[in-house]
């Protein structure tokens, strides 16, 4: 086993199940969740080399995961545009995610966010600081704070319609 793959084991069983849930909040589908996880981990294995230790492996691997989720995000709304069945997408998407949880509720409420939003917010409930998510996303600490509130403005919209804010 080489340096990386050690490397890439080691950050899988210490973030598998971060990665999981950043994945989950991106792809509901189980086996298109499933991809973007190969996808992410095969991403974390190719970045690993360049990681110089600037900021924290936490950051720098949810860095490179919140990077590979938007992008199977963009391919996926492509697909849908070129299919002409974005509304087909959309309805089967509700008639799965009826759930009566609370967290399944809020996993659903996060993955209306605008993908700005909800990348904040996702990290955010992972536990990260607001620089951790501005290392994390390439942002400064005013911008992460901005779209927390605005996330957590539309959550209550979402999990609680015709509440005054």
């Amino acid at each position: 086993m080489t340096e990386i793959d050690s490397k890439l084991k080691r950050v899988l069983e210490d973030y598998g199940p971060m990665l999981f849930r950043l994945a989950t909040s991106y792809e509901w589908d189980p086996a298109l969740r499933d991809d973007l996880l190969q996808d992410i981990a095969f991403s974390i294995w190719k970045a690993l080399p360049t990681f110089k230790n600037e900021a924290s492996l936490k950051t720098f691997i949810a860095r490179v995961a919140h990077n590979r989720a938007v992008d199977h995000v963009i391919k996926r709304q492509r697909i849908a545009d070129r299919q002409g069945s974005v509304e087909n997408a959309a309805a089967l998407t509700s008639k799965n995610n009826r759930h009566p949880h609370d967290r399944i509720d809020l996993l659903k409420a996060i993955r209306r966010l605008s993908l700005p939003n909800r990348q904040c917010v996702e990290l955010m409930l992972e536990g990260f600081t607001h620089s951790e998510i501005g290392e994390s996303l390439a942002l400064e600490e005013n911008t992460v704070a901005q779209r927390l509130s605005r996330g957590r403005r539309q959550l209550r919209a979402i999990l609680n319609p015709g509440e005054p804010e």
